[in-house]
């Protein structure tokens, strides 16, 4: 068994695409399936389903993929100890679900790339319901959750700051002309809401449901963008978190309306593995994270 397997498997594991890996590590993709089938052959195991060109990671090679993100991340941590702080290398992987790395994470990025070019940085959206599995499957470093208060025996999770929600609409929205809103004015509305499972949908949906209101329309999306737009367009009332709508308030398509969502506390969370070792990279990361969103705050 050679590290260079060990690399391609953790690609492929992260591709699941032997083309991609193959175009990631600059190798033919003929000699990336040749290498994990010699893998899978001294494991005895094999490590992918193939489903015709998807690849799905098998129950052993799960397993077996804890164990290779251990062996890099010591290799990484030797690596360290024999290097100044002041010029990093390696490689971090971060996750996010879609609204914190479109507005959140970007000037974070930029930063960190600025001050450590030396350091590859990966990024991979994920659901927010899938965030904290990553971080237990060694697929990713350091992740950013969008939720309420988090508690993890196992999760070391910094609350970053308040993510406020609200509800908006088009300026010619017929609610915008109400001086003042009750709960009943939502009735008969339609709302532009995430998919089920969402953690902040569930929120909406348990602030409505305590007050009895039941009978409420939805249209599901899975981006924040794509709600935006038909909020913007008057087909419904979009529920989102105050940072994805600066421009469009600014710029008037977007009205926030005058209503706060009781009993609703999301924060941005940073989070990481408390058994994970945390090299000086993941470090320097988590500092710059730290850094970027205090001073958009303040």
């Amino acid at each position: 068994m050679e590290l260079r397997q060990l690399h391609m498997f953790r690609t492929v594991a992260s591709t699941l695409n032997f083309s991609r890996a193959a175009e990631v590590l600059n190798y033919v993709p003929s000699n990336v399936t040749m290498q994990i089938k010699a893998l899978e052959s001294e494991l005895g195991v094999r490590l992918f389903d193939r489903l015709g060109k998807q690849l799905a990671l098998t129950t052993e090679g799960k397993r077996f993929l804890v164990h290779v993100q251990s062996v890099f991340t010591k290799l990484d941590e030797a690596r360290s100890a024999i290097h100044n702080d002041e010029d990093l290398r390696g490689t971090i992987t971060v996750s996010a679900n879609e609204v914190l790395c479109a507005y959140r994470l970007p000037a974070v990025f930029q930063l960190f790339r600025s001050r450590y070019p030396g350091v590859r940085l990966i990024f991979r959206s994920v659901p927010n319901q899938e965030l904290k599995q990553t971080l237990f499957d060694g697929a990713s470093d350091v992740v950013f959750l969008l939720d309420e208060s988090v508690l993890s025996t196992q999760l070391a999770v910094e609350p970053l700051q308040k993510e406020n929600f609200r509800f908006f609409v088009a300026p010619d929205h017929p609610l915008t002309k109400l001086p003042e809103l009750q709960l009943e004015d939502f009735r008969g509305e339609v709302f532009l809401v995430n998919e089920k499972g969402c953690p902040y949908r569930t929120m909406f949906d348990r602030s409505f449901e305590k007050k009895g209101i039941d009978d409420i329309t939805y249209l599901e999306f899975q981006n924040a963008e794509a709600i935006k737009q038909c909020a913007i367009s008057a087909i419904g009332i979009a529920f989102l978190p105050e940072v994805t709508s600066k421009a469009e308030i600014e710029r008037g398509d977007l009205v926030a309306l005058p209503w706060e969502i009781p009993d609703l506390h999301v924060y941005t969370h940073m989070a990481w593995h408390k058994n994970k070792w945390l090299s000086p990279i993941v470090l320097a990361f988590i500092e710059v994270a730290r850094e970027v969103i205090e001073i958009e705050e303040g």
